[in-house]
């Protein structure tokens, strides 16, 4: 049989994980969750989530793919944005409604697990300011009635009482703590904080870079380099060097033209195309650095805090420089 199209559901068949780094502990983790979920265990409570949690940018998500592309699951997939809404309990009935159809995929045969991305930030607190909603409240219920009852869920104005297969729900998130005490306990919820060692920091790496030739040393040298940095930080330093190609190439066909190249272009402009760049270790410092320095601004050049200081105008004694600003509210 097919298997059913849902919003939520991600066609891994076309995907390949050839050439791309698997963590052994991710795999591991992910693994031994899901098959204890399959499996009929004489007088165990096996929890049914998942929680994957650990730095912003550190390739949670795709790892979590790659994984389900390598152990043959067709995930159902929902966000954090998902989780609110407008309407009073909608995303706990959409959470019901997607774990049900995670569930018709595994009656016809195929694995399929219940991934949502970034639980915490769509149902965790993140400080008082946070307003806490109804729906933030049935979210945490549901998931939590999910757990107790993975095999027994049902959709509002269905009442009969249906055996369905359990599925294993996966979460990621960036801290856990902020999500409702209850949900997190060791028999709903079993957890793993992924912090990438130096080896999969390389290994992920060397996937990002391995389509430009760059070696598994020059790599090595990078990771250390920029020891501070998530892995995504890899991934916007290969999109920076591509930066002054696109440049000579905007310079070439004029800045006036390039919607007609870039936007239902006409048979005559053909298919863009121009030679990779050369990624040689020393520019890959080079934009390394760059990008550090625009980190560095975004942390040091804090602009709201002088206006909220009331430095709106420069007036005689202020000003309206960005950088003379920064160094004001640091002396003041």
């Amino acid at each position: 049989d097919a298997l059913p199209i849902s919003d939520g559901f991600k066609d891994l068949s076309n995907m390949s994980d050839e050439g791309y780094y698997i963590s052994k502990s991710y795999m591991d983790k992910i693994t031994v969750h899901v098959a204890k979920n399959f499996m009929d265990l004489p007088k165990i409570k096996v929890p049914l989530i998942l929680g994957i949690w650990g730095g912003k940018g550190q390739g949670k998500t795709f790892q979590s793919t790659l994984i389900f592309k390598r152990l043959g699951i067709a995930p159902i997939i929902m966000s954090a944005g998902e989780l609110e809404s407008g309407n009073a309990g909608e995303p706990a009935k959409l959470i019901r409604q997607r774990y049900r159809e995670a569930s018709d995929i595994i009656k016809k045969g195929k694995m399929s697990t219940l991934f949502i991305n970034d639980l915490d930030a769509g149902a965790g607190r993140m400080g008082g300011s946070t307003q806490y909603t109804v729906n933030n409240q049935m979210v945490n219920a549901t998931l939590m009635n999910l757990a107790d009852n993975p095999t027994n869920v049902q959709l509002p104005g269905q009442y009969q009482v249906e055996e369905i297969p359990r599925v294993p729900i996966i979460a990621t998130g960036n801290d856990f703590s902020t999500l409702y005490a209850p949900l997190i306990r060791d028999g709903r919820m079993d957890k793993f904080y992924w912090s990438p060692t130096f080896e999969d920091r390389c290994g992920v790496a060397c996937g990002i870079f391995k389509a430009d030739g760059v070696n598994e040393k020059d790599v090595e040298v990078l990771v250390r380099t920029f020891d501070g940095q998530s892995i995504d930080f890899f991934g916007a330093l290969r999109a920076r060097v591509y930066d002054q190609k696109v440049r000579e190439w905007v310079q070439t066909v004029g800045q006036e033209n390039i919607g007609s190249y870039l936007v239902n272009p006409s048979r005559d402009k053909g298919k863009l195309e121009f030679e990779p760049p050369v990624m040689s270790l020393e520019v890959l410092l080079q934009h390394g650095k760059a990008l550090e320095g625009e980190q560095e601004n975004v942390k040091r050049v804090q602009l709201a805090d002088a206006y909220l200081d009331g430095a709106v105008l420069a007036g005689e004694g202020g000003s309206s420089n960005t950088e003379q600003s920064a160094v004001n509210s640091l002396l003041a």
